[in-house]
């Protein structure tokens, strides 16, 4: 038994739907905190901050987020059918993640206050989610093998 076959190897599409989800449910997650630290402010400030979060979302979708998911699917389609599981990023988008990760991470723990951190997560939570859907309309075109 060779080391390739404990590979998780699996068909490309999906690869393009876990990076699709997983893009979301990252947006999701970030724009959850977005919104529980606008709660607790008046309603006045929450529809500032909230508009402005919703703003920057559309700038870092359009001059960012859409274009690495643009180039990470033309990426999947160089793969063969079948390929390793994990591939769904590039091996150096993991260690992108795990900065952001940590950069979050700390963010959160920091003195700056909720409501411009909000800003921050919805912009990125919402790029990320609207960037998603470049992986589901890539899934929908790809014919389907049963």
């Amino acid at each position: 038994m060779g080391f390739s076959n404990l590979k998780p190897a699996v068909p490309r599409n999906w690869l393009i739907a876990t990076a699709g989800l997983m893009w979301t449910a990252v947006g999701a997650f970030l724009c959850s905190l977005a919104c529980h630290w606008l709660s607790a402010l008046d309603s006045g400030r929450t529809i500032l901050f909230g508009a402005l979060g919703l703003f920057f979302a559309f700038v870092v979708y359009y001059f960012g987020f859409s274009k690495i998911a643009k180039k990470n699917i033309d990426r999947l389609f160089q793969f063969p059918e079948k390929i390793c599981f994990f591939a769904f990023q590039a091996w150096k988008s993991y260690l992108i993640i795990a900065i952001m990760v940590a950069m979050g991470a700390f963010l959160r723990h920091s003195s700056i206050p909720k409501q411009y951190l909000a800003v921050i997560y919805s912009a990125i939570g919402g790029a990320l989610i609207l960037s998603s859907f470049h992986y589901y309309a890539h899934l929908l075109k790809i014919p389907r093998h049963e």
